[in-house]
């Protein structure tokens, strides 16, 4: 669905974020250290970061420090295993959106991602309505007037990316970098076919999914 940056040096914590999160359908990036985490973060449009604390160059801290005084306004969720009143202070003012202590289960690390990503939108209600298009972000499914659409991962991302901006021009530039990962294989018409994918399954009395050739896409509320 969306794009997320992971901040995290222990490599089979990170193996382990990476398949959960991969298999919820996210387009995932990682970093292993401090320093990549800053600069990978500063370059590419993600939808949240989750970051450690215990990084082995400089501490998950300083890195939301360098982050906020960027101008990076990103979600960021924090991970860490120091369980102090103080640390959970110094992460929300340092500008952290939430904070998860490990060791911690799937499901809640999911359950924050989707609620912070509802927060990010605007709207922290889970379900979404466009028209006769109905989203339930927390039961993953979306409807037309009743009609569950069948929808694999990639028509998820892109419809999500869409919904979140109804009536706005989105380019496929823009589009590519939020749905995709630097891993992911890309071809160069895959926007396209999903786009036409996704138009078939909400036609006929569906929200439509207009074309500004040369420019991108937007989804027609009316």
């Amino acid at each position: 669905m969306a794009r997320i940056l992971l901040v995290e040096d222990d490599p089979a914590l990170r193996r382990g974020l990476l398949a959960t999160l991969r298999a919820a359908g996210y387009a995932v990036d990682e970093a292993s250290d401090g320093t990549s985490g800053v600069e990978i973060a500063r370059k590419e449009p993600y939808a949240l970061i989750i970051l450690d604390v215990g990084l082995p160059d400089i501490s998950g801290f300083e890195v939301l420090k360098r982050l906020r005084q960027r101008g990076v306004k990103t979600p960021i969720l924090i991970l860490t295993a120091r369980d102090t009143v103080q640390d959970r202070v110094t992460g929300l003012d340092l500008g952290a959106d939430d904070y998860l202590l490990k060791p911690f289960e799937p499901s809640e690390l999911e359950a924050r991602i989707r609620a912070l990503l509802r927060r990010s939108q605007g709207d922290p209600s889970p379900v979404v309505t466009i028209g006769n298009l109905v989203i339930d972000y927390s039961l993953g499914t979306a409807t037309v007037n009743g009609r569950s659409l069948d929808l694999r991962r990639r028509e998820w991302a892109v419809l999500e990316r869409l919904v979140a901006r109804p009536g706005k021009l989105v380019s496929k530039e823009r589009l590519t970098s939020e749905v995709f990962g630097f891993d992911d294989p890309v071809a160069p018409n895959a926007i396209e076919v999903y786009v036409a994918r996704l138009r078939k399954k909400l036609e006929p009395d569906g929200p439509h999914i207009r074309t500004l050739r040369g420019l991108g896409y937007m989804l027609d509320p009316s």
